[in-house]
């Protein structure tokens, strides 16, 4: 298909004749099929809301197709409208359109359905389980529609997927605003999303599948890469290797993809253990992974094989995570880290497995006997905890990878919480590593992707940010050195690391000073025409567009991290501070009513007006969630919000005047 023909199906939309039913592609990994939640009345209202998209003439045609989706799959997806064209990000001059900032949204929409890049592409979800960039194939022909059509006076407003439409706005406002799972909160509980999801209402926009911003596994091989790195210099003697030790998780589906990476990156010997063949089998294709093991014997063999020769290697164990606890446990082998990051946040629809039951009978029984499959996931949860509190009792140290293992795990009856009955007795990776080593820093997940698709663009790119962070760091305090070299030591290696999976896209963790600069550096490199128009963002998962009382904000301690003005916000003040697109989301990488996030998406194009929104949105974007996290009384961000104030004189800060113990020891209650 050449580019032209391409722009007239996207310009198209809906197409004006009805396209015959298409077939699903033979191996593809589908969704799991959703619980059969709505009653029959429901269901007629879930086709209604469906056929709104169509000509009246089509309806008694795709009525009857559309129900048996919904019977199929428990969601109508619309399959026959999927476009015949390659899904993937092209260069952005492929994209027709007016004004290149909605060009850039198409690249990005395209990214996160790229089959190599997205979980489940058949089903227009990029990773999670359920992460859904749309919640139809309708959806998505009507959005890229309006992007073609969309003035730079324009924007789209979003709801959930659905693209309510272009409405008037201004230059300076936001092209695109994207609303996922905003619900009213008495009404935010996981049954809710099954229900307001299949009646075609809501979906579940993950933290950046929904936003348009994943860029496959590389988004989470590099926080996971300092997690790793950073625990393990929390439990080995300074300057020990840990080469031949061991960090054993679980999940290869989504974003848990990038762990084997990362575990490489970090020297040490990773085993995770996936329970889906193809997801596993498909990250050692893409060489996210070093080896596969289908069983136990040959798996323990391996790994002491590796322990003896301290090898730096990634197994991908293909069964069940628990079975791996207790046989190393049988087995002494020691586990110095361990943790989980299969998808938690959705334990009943396939996020989670059960131990002793093969995938396919789970898969049958999430649809069909879906009480017995909870059942069967909380007993395993109970026997994962037990088996995790047995390694640690003998030294080995786990942290909550923020997928809700340990909330779960606690629901289901898990000894898994504190002796104070309140906190969970194992920390979340971000209470104990990213928050204060990180976040309260300001350091976190600065992405960007170089539009022309030219992997010469993003090798400059990776140069120019190394030039920058190695610049800043000759002048920067004790404070942040070790994540400034951490961060130069990333971005040096990136290209040798093979993290590219679809678009030419990048991160590194960066503080507001690094962001700017390096966002001002690549905008001058453009402007000389040296490279393309580049797009910035970042994962949700950040310093200020989070609030996840059991993840992003679990290093919060003033009472407030269940509370989410600080996510509200961010969107808001990136929104009229320059960006190209906003987005909030109910549910992120934690689950339905647990968490708010919010992102951003920015394109550069070398122009001044680009160079003025970028230091105006990056300073809030990044600074929001400091001052936030200061006010909470946390020290490193009571630092680094000071330090901020001293360069950036309108910069003005309420600081929290703390209190001494022996005050409040005192009061008689």
């Amino acid at each position: 298909m050449n580019v032209q023909e391409f722009q007239n199906i996207i310009k198209q939309g809906i197409p004006s004749d009805l396209p015959a039913p298409k077939a699903y592609p033979a191996g593809a990994n589908r969704a799991p099929k959703r619980k059969d939640i709505l009653s029959v009345e429901e269901k007629q209202l879930a086709v209604r809301n469906a056929l709104r998209y169509f000509p009246k003439e089509w309806h008694a045609e795709l009525a009857v197709e559309f129900a048996q989706e919904l019977k199929d799959f428990g969601r109508i997806y619309m399959y026959r409208f999927k476009p015949n064209y390659e899904l993937k990000a092209r260069s952005i001059s492929d994209y027709p359109a007016k004004c290149e900032q909605a060009a850039a949204i198409m690249l990005m929409i395209d990214n996160n359905l790229d089959p190599a890049v997205a979980q489940h592409p058949e089903e227009l979800i990029t990773y999670g389980g359920n992460g859904a960039v749309f919640q139809n194939w309708a959806q998505y022909l009507l959005a890229m529609k309006y992007l073609s059509e969309m003035e730079e006076d324009q924007t789209l407003h979003m709801y959930s997927g659905h693209p309510m439409g272009l409405f008037p706005s201004s230059k300076d406002a936001p092209r695109v605003v994207v609303t996922n799972g905003m619900m009213i909160p008495n009404y935010s509980q996981p049954d809710d999303w099954e229900k307001f999801n299949a009646l075609g209402v809501t979906q579940y926009g993950q933290m950046t599948a929904g936003s348009f911003m994943y860029i496959g596994p590389q988004g989470i091989v590099h926080g996971t890469t300092i997690t790793v790195m950073n625990a393990f210099r929390k439990v080995l003697n300074k300057g020990e290797s840990p080469k031949g030790k061991i960090f054993l998780t679980a999940g290869l589906g989504g974003m848990s993809g990038a762990q084997p990476k990362a575990g490489n990156i970090a020297n040490c010997i990773t085993v995770c253990a996936e329970v889906n063949p193809k997801a596993a089998i498909k990250r050692h294709q893409q060489g996210w992974v070093d080896e596969l093991v289908d069983n136990m014997p040959d798996l323990v063999a391996r790994v002491r094989k590796a322990q003896e020769n301290e090898e730096v290697v990634s197994i991908a164990f293909i069964g069940n995570v628990v079975d791996v606890w207790e046989s190393f446990l049988a087995e002494d082998i020691f586990i110095h880290l361990g943790s989980d990051q299969t998808s938690l946040h959705n334990p009943w629809s396939g996020g989670y497995y059960p131990v002793d039951i093969s995938y396919e009978e789970s898969n049958r029984l999430i649809r069909e006997e879906p009480e017995l499959f909870k059942e069967k996931v909380q007993a395993t949860l109970k026997r994962h905890a037990d088996a995790v509190n047995k390694h640690t009792a003998k030294g080995t140290y786990f942290f909550d990878y923020g997928n809700a293992f340990l909330l779960e795990a606690s629901r289901a009856g898990g000894d898994v919480m504190a002796e104070n009955g309140i906190d969970f007795k194992y920390p979340s990776y971000v209470q104990d590593i990213l928050g204060p080593m990180c976040f309260d820093y300001g350091f976190g997940p600065f992405r960007w992707v170089c539009t022309s698709g030219n992997p010469e663009d993003l090798d400059k790119t990776d140069a120019i940010a190394a030039q920058v962070l190695e610049e800043i760091m000759a002048n920067s305090p004790e404070e942040i050195q070790q994540q400034m070299q951490d961060n130069i030591t990333w971005i040096k290696d990136a290209k040798e690391n093979k993290l590219v999976v679809g678009s030419q896209a990048r991160i590194l963790y960066a503080d507001s000073e690094g962001r700017i600069k390096i966002a001002n550096a690549f905008n001058d490199a453009i402007a000389r025409g040296e490279i393309g128009p580049v797009v910035l963002g970042r994962d949700h998962h950040d310093v200020s567009g989070t609030d996840s009382p059991f993840r992003e904000t679990s290093n919060i301690y003033d009472g407030s991290r269940f509370t989410a003005d600080m996510a509200i916000h961010n969107v808001i003040g990136d929104g009229f501070r320059g960006a190209t697109w906003v987005s909030i989301h109910n549910g992120g990488g934690v689950g339905w009513g647990e968490v708010i996030n919010g992102g951003f998406g920015m394109l550069l194009d070398g122009s001044e007006d680009a160079e003025r929104r970028l230091k105006s949105m990056l300073l809030f974007d990044v600074n929001n969630g400091i001052a936030r996290r200061s006010w909470a009384r946390n020290e490193e961000a009571n630092f680094a919000i000071k330090r901020e104030m001293a360069r950036t004189p309108k910069l003005k800060v309420t600081l929290s005047q703390n209190v001494e113990d022996d005050i409040l020891n005192k009061l008689a209650f």
